[in-house]
């Protein structure tokens, strides 16, 4: 049994993201969705929950009775849902051959520090054999402000290595992606994570980060040390945005290769060795949201040698394309 694991900080669109690719998968591919809520404060949800955490514990009790504050309760709940993981499998296993999309809290701390959520997902993929792969959404406008970018990476770096599942980093909410300010490099530098040294020069005009930049710098080295980090771009609104997100957890949790539904030879080789043309992952969000044509500052890695597809890639993409659907 298959799924995703959507986490990221608060207000990145996870339960959005979770209500969205549902709907793909069941109207467009025909997949049975199981809908996961383990957020125990979450109680106003875009989509009806198959399983609720709420049915086990809330984060408002948990607060009141054991007098803690938000991130405490949360802490305490994960915990709680740890030690009572047999509920948690009991509801699973009601479901078979069933696709499952878990909608998780927004506390960072739980991903990055804290090993209830780790071993949790530890015990659901070793002991009870769910293939699972983590979705890690943030807000893409931090693309626009260096110094935030910068925690982005280190964060989705400290969730990779703790809670050791396949990730796909995403980049959400696209059609905002220069909400609070225009990119200073093409959107490729951001999605592909390239060499960093342009951003962290970026923050010595800054008065108040230039007193942090040596830190800064350390940090984005630690990042580009473990070359582990890139991103997805994702307008839940764009199917073919979604699409091509599907495409990519598909790979990390093996569904792709596996036989719940058919599959032409073209797809599973565009997946198996990628022959997803990288212009077509950003194209639509460079053309559509960001205000300069070059995708912000024209001298910068990124901001050219871009090509788009020729016509005949184009024709083969589409061809793949109508593949996954089919």
């Amino acid at each position: 049994m298959f799924g995703q694991v959507v986490i990221g900080p608060p207000g990145s669109g996870k339960s959005t993201y979770c209500a969205g690719m549902a709907e793909l998968l069941q109207r467009h591919l025909k997949r049975q969705v199981v809908l996961v809520n383990l957020d125990p404060a979450n109680d106003q949800l875009p989509y009806k929950p198959d399983i609720d955490l709420t049915e086990l514990v809330r984060l408002d009790e948990a607060m009141e009775r054991l007098d803690l504050g938000p991130n405490g309760g949360l802490l305490f709940c994960m915990d709680f849902l740890l030690k009572n993981a047999d509920w948690l499998v009991g509801r699973l296993k009601q479901f078979s051959n069933a696709y499952f999309l878990f909608d998780m809290p927004g506390q960072v701390e739980l991903y990055t520090n804290d090993q209830s959520v780790q071993q949790l997902l530890d015990h659901l993929t070793n002991k009870c054999d769910y293939r699972l792969a983590c979705v890690h959404l943030v807000d893409s406008h931090y693309c626009t402000d260096a110094g935030k970018f910068v925690a982005v990476l280190l964060t989705s770096l400290s969730a990779m290595l703790n809670l050791q599942l396949p990730h796909v980093n995403v980049l959400s909410k696209a059609d905002l992606i220069e909400q609070y300010g225009q990119l200073p490099f093409h959107i490729d530098y951001f999605t592909d994570v390239l060499d960093l040294s342009y951003l962290v020069q970026s923050l010595e005009g800054d008065p108040v980060l230039q007193k942090y930049h040596k830190f800064t710098s350390a940090l984005a080295e630690l990042v580009e040390s473990h070359s582990l980090v890139s991103f997805s771009l994702l307008d839940i609104q764009d199917r073919e945005s979604v699409l091509r997100l599907l495409r990519s957890v598909d790979q990390a949790n093996g569904y792709v290769f596996g036989d719940a539904e058919e599959r032409s030879i073209a797809a599973l080789l565009s997946c198996a060795v990628g022959a997803d043309f990288e212009y077509a992952k950003i194209q639509s969000v460079h053309e559509k949201y960001t205000a300069a044509s070059g995708g912000g500052s024209e001298a910068g890695p990124g901001a050219s040698g871009t090509a788009g597809p020729s016509e005949e890639e184009e024709e083969e993409e589409e061809d793949i394309q109508i593949d996954f659907l089919a």
